[in-house]
């Protein structure tokens, strides 16, 4: 089997979401997340136009993700996608 992206959630969303890892088929962070999230994750990480809900951080190989509306990020096959709730707060 072909290596393929890898989405990681942290154990905090398996709350609201299924959170198990999982790997997925896609070149982009929006084909990764549109192959590998249902609709209810899909609801609860993405915003109605698509892009990076304000509470939610996503980082690739260790970097934030720097498209947070189109989600244009390219990703490696063996990229590691860790997706979590961003802090906030004063």
């Amino acid at each position: 089997m072909p290596a393929m992206p890898r989405l990681v959630f942290t154990p905090h969303l398996d709350r609201h979401i299924d959170a198990a890892p999982r790997r997925v088929d896609g070149p982009t962070l929006a084909d990764a997340l549109r192959n590998g999230l249902d609709e209810q994750a899909r609801r609860y990480i993405l915003d109605d136009q698509g892009a990076l809900r304000k509470h939610i951080a996503v980082f690739i190989d260790g970097a934030a993700a720097r498209d947070r509306q189109r989600l244009t990020d390219p990703l490696d096959n063996d990229a590691e996608v860790y997706i979590m709730q961003a802090l906030s707060g004063g």
